[in-house]
Order: structure tokens, then C-alpha cells, then sequence
């Protein structure tokens, strides 16, 4: 019973730390998101490689598919030259999910400023989602894999699961 009773004190020891470490990885991830929106805001990205792998990657808004952390860097480099450099960028909400213990999922709102495409398109600011994954490498949780999409508020009226049956 003894044993038991010990057994059950380490496992529930355990969980409580384990519930500790999740706290203390998110607030790193949060970090390193505020690290991607101080490149935004100071227009340089000179600091990516402390936030993201060698091999990230990222899916923008048109859907360019940028492959490695220097072609990523380059890419959001350039369009700030030609169209973000008056673009404030501001973090909403930061939703994170443990895949594994060196995994986790990031969902980013963001507020993005107005701002002009290359081809004279004016965009008006707006709310914007990014899907993002974090790795732990080493002790650091860096950015792996990004994507954003515009989010389109007459779209969100039609969300099926606004309808939903709640159980």
C-alpha cells in the first residue's frame, strides 16, 4: 500500500511538472512570435536566424512557397523595401498546441496595416491568421513552417460551424 501510495505521489509529481514545463515553452514560443513582429515592425530581418531553423519554410498570404530560412529572409526583406515599409504589424492572440514535447502548433492573429502591391493593388488593413510551427532545438523553440491567410469577415457569417449543433 505503501508503495502504492509513493507511486502515486511521483506519477502526480510528474504531471505537475510536466504541466510547468508546458507553461514555460509557451511563454519562449510567445517570445519568439514577438521576435517575427519586431522584424515586421523594424522592417529587418536581420535577426531571423535566432527565431527560426535553417530549413523553415513559409506560405504567404498569394500563396508564394518560400523554402529555407534565406530564401524566407530575402523574400519578406524585399517586400518591405517595396511594400511594408509603412506596414504596422500587431499581435491579436497567440493559440498554442503541444503536437509533441518538441512540437507545437501556433495559431497567430494578427492586425496588419494598409498597405500597396507591386502591381498598384491597395489593400486595406485587416485581421490575419498564421498557422505556425514551432521545434525545440537544443533547448531554443524556433520557427519551423509558416503560413498566413487573410481572414475575410463577410466569409466568417457563412461558417458552417456557427450552425453547429451543440451536443
Amino acid at each position: 500500500m505503501k508503495s502504492l501510495l509513493l507511486s502515486f505521489f511521483w506519477v502526480a509529481s510528474l504531471s505537475f511538472g510536466f504541466a510547468q514545463d508546458r507553461s514555460q515553452d509557451k511563454i519562449a514560443i510567445e517570445k519568439q512570435v514577438d521576435a517575427v513582429i519586431n522584424s515586421w515592425n523594424n522592417h529587418n530581418y536581420d535577426d531571423m536566424k535566432e527565431y527560426a531553423t535553417e530549413d523553415a519554410d513559409w506560405v504567404n498570404v498569394v500563396g508564394m512557397w518560400w523554402k529555407n530560412r534565406k530564401e524566407v529572409q530575402y523574400a519578406h526583406q524585399v517586400f518591405h523595401k517595396v511594400m511594408f515599409q509603412n506596414t504596422p504589424l500587431s499581435k491579436t492572440s497567440v493559440h498554442t498546441r503541444f503536437i509533441t514535447n518538441d512540437v507545437a502548433i501556433v495559431h497567430l492573429y494578427w492586425h496588419m496595416g494598409a498597405y500597396t502591391s507591386p502591381n498598384g493593388n491597395y489593400y486595406k488593413e485587416a485581421e490575419n491568421l498564421a498557422l505556425m510551427v514551432f521545434v525545440n532545438k537544443a533547448g531554443k523553440w524556433l520557427l519551423s513552417s509558416a503560413e498566413n491567410v487573410i481572414i475575410n469577415e463577410a466569409a466568417q457569417q457563412s461558417n458552417p460551424i456557427n450552425k453547429m449543433p451543440k451536443e
